[in-house]
């Protein structure tokens, strides 16, 4: 199912009462939700039209994260115009320098981009987290539980729903006993969300769905990138340099919950990835489930993993993990 990139209609009554006359707008690449994107060209100016309809979308949690963040020296979008009502939003315009696109291009650079992003996220943990939602237990298996929700149905397996469940429950619950503090977890923190700007900063991007958490999440979001290769020498020294810039008291127990949080996140991304392909009609998303079970494996080696792993041994054997999930026969 193709995404319709062409504006909507009240686009450019919007821009023109926000003083952007004869506004010319080129859609850019969007992402899995109804959210879409159009550069805005008005003159010399130049801006991001973000279109979230409601019902589907709700940008208040965007706006309110991206002031938070610029509160705090980060480089969000700046916030230029907003129709709420009709789901608009205007925002500054980062430019074309991707991170992935970079270190694709720049292989040379990739460890010194990526050492950039980890010390972003070492700052980030020294501020105080958003006034937003925490990343409670309940949230954390909801998501996993998208991997019984949708890959299961997919792959025709039956599997221990309370089982999987309670084996949740055990490893969970060293993350739950220390997110005290919590940081500001942007949730989405990876090599597509992340502009590298003309004076050198970060530009953030996709944080709406932000929760206060632990502070391994986002770096095994952008280490274990469900998009993108990171090789396990990089990651091993991105860790390493994350501990040592943050002065993490209990390297041991952090790299644990790394691992955690790394299944917890895979397993979330592996029923997603499904969802968008079975109930939205994206099927390129199946092309990254290889890269997901290979990523969530790794973390489920981790001993503190160990019941979780004894789950997906007894319910998803290794050879149904390597069966490509059909495209055909959408679930409802």
């Amino acid at each position: 199912m193709a995404t319709n990139m062409t504006p909507p209609a009240q686009a450019v009554p919007f821009l023109e009462q926000h003083g952007w006359t004869t506004p010319k707008l080129t859609a850019v690449a969007g992402d899995a939700s109804f959210r879409r994107y159009f550069r805005v060209d008005s003159g010399a100016r130049h801006a991001i039209l973000m279109d979230a309809p409601p019902p589907h979308e709700d940008p208040r949690p965007f706006i309110d994260i991206a002031c938070h963040l610029r509160s705090q020296g980060f480089a969000a979008p700046e916030i230029l115009a907003q129709d709420l009502d009709q789901g608009l939003v205007l925002l500054e315009d980062f430019g074309d320098q991707r991170m992935r696109e970079h270190v694709d291009h720049h292989p040379e650079e990739e460890e010194a981009v990526y050492r950039h992003v980890v010390d972003l996220l070492a700052e980030l943990r020294q501020q105080p987290a958003a006034d937003i939602p925490p990343y409670s237990r309940d949230e954390y298996v909801r998501e996993v539980n998208l991997l019984t929700e949708w890959y299961c149905p997919a792959q025709g397996l039956e599997v221990d729903l309370p089982g999987f469940e309670r084996a949740w429950d055990q490893v969970l619950q060293s993350i739950l006993d220390v997110q005290e503090p919590p940081v500001t977890v942007l949730r989405d923190y990876h090599a597509e969300n992340i502009m590298l700007l003309k004076d050198g900063r970060l530009g953030l991007l996709d944080f709406q769905d932000a929760l206060a958490g632990h502070r391994a999440y986002d770096l095994v979001s952008m280490l274990q990138d469900a998009r993108r290769d990171v090789s396990d020498e990089l990651e091993a020294a991105m860790i390493a340099h994350y501990l040592s810039v943050t002065g993490e008291t209990d390297p041991e127990q952090f790299r644990s919950h790394y691992a955690i949080l790394g299944a917890q996140r895979n397993t979330k991304i592996i029923g997603i990835f499904t969802r968008l392909c079975k109930r939205d009609g994206k099927a390129r998303y199946l092309d990254f489930l290889p890269r997901m079970w290979g990523l969530l494996e790794k973390d489920l080696r981790h001993p503190d993993l160990a019941p979780v792993a004894a789950w997906f041994d007894e319910n998803i054997p290794a050879e149904i993990r390597q069966q490509p999930v059909p495209v055909e026969a959408p679930i409802s």
